[in-house]
C-alpha cells in the first residue's frame, strides 16, 4: 500500500478512536450527572462537527476496505483454482508419460499430498507392501529416487511456465545439446 495512504487510513482510525473516546467519557459524565466544562455550548457544536466528520470517514474508509478485501479474496480463490488445476493438469500429463496403471496414479497422488505408506494402503484397502512395490514401480517411471523428487517434477514444471517468458534464448548448454550432432563413427 501506498505510504500516503497508510497514513491517511492511520489518521482516520486515530480520529475515530479519539471519537470513540470522546462519546463514551461523555457518555459516562452524563450518566453520573456531572457536566464537564469542555463541553460548553460555543465548542460543543464545534466538537460534534469533528467527530460527525471522523465517524463518516470511518465509515466510507470501513467500506471501501470490505470491498476491497473481498475483491482480494475473490481473486485469491480464483488463483488457487487456476493453480490446482494447472497442477492438476501437470500431474496427469506425467502420469500419462510415465504409464502409470491407475493405481499407480491414486498411489502417486496420496503421495504428493504427503500420506505415509500406511494411510495409503488403508485408504486404498490393500497391504503396506502393496503400496511400497507401488511406490518403488513409481519412481522408478518417473526416474526419481524419492518423494521430494518426485513431487519437485511437477514444481519445477508448473515454475518453467512462470519464470522463464516463452522467447527465452537458449542457454548455451542448451544449444549446444541441440546443435551438436552425434558422431557414429567409432573411436579411431
Amino acid at each position: 500500500m501506498k505510504t500516503r495512504g497508510t497514513i491517511a487510513l492511520w489518521a482516520i482510525a486515530a480520529l475515530q478512536a479519539i471519537v470513540a473516546i470522546f462519546f463514551t467519557v461523555c457518555f459516562l459524565l452524563d450518566a453520573m450527572g456531572m457536566e464537564p466544562d469542555f463541553l460548553i455550548w460555543q465548542s460543543h457544536e464545534y466538537q460534534q462537527t469533528i467527530l460527525a466528520i471522523g465517524l463518516n470517514l470511518g465509515v466510507a474508509l470501513g467500506w471501501i476496505a470490505l470491498r476491497t478485501s473481498l475483491q482480494r479474496a475473490r481473486l485469491a480463490e480464483e488463483k488457487m483454482r487456476r493453480c490446482t488445476s494447472e497442477f492438476s493438469m501437470v500431474m496427469t500429463q506425467h502420469f500419462t508419460d510415465w504409464r502409470l496403471t491407475p493405481a499407480e496414479r491414486d498411489v502417486a497422488v496420496f503421495l504428493v499430498k504427503g500420506l505415509s505408506t500406511r494411510d495409503i494402503a488403508e485408504l486404498r484397502g490393500t497391504s503396506e507392501g502393496t503400496i511400497k512395490a507401488q511406490t518403488n514401480a513409481i519412481y522408478r517411471k518417473a526416474a526419481v529416487t524419492g518423494r521430494t523428487q518426485l513431487l519437485s517434477t511437477f514444481i519445477e514444471d508448473l515454475m518453467d511456465d512462470a519464470w522463464v517468458p516463452a522467447d527465452a534464448p537458449q542457454t548455451a548448454a542448451e544449444r549446444s545439446h541441440v546443435a551438436a550432432p552425434k558422431s557414429t563413427a567409432a573411436p579411431a
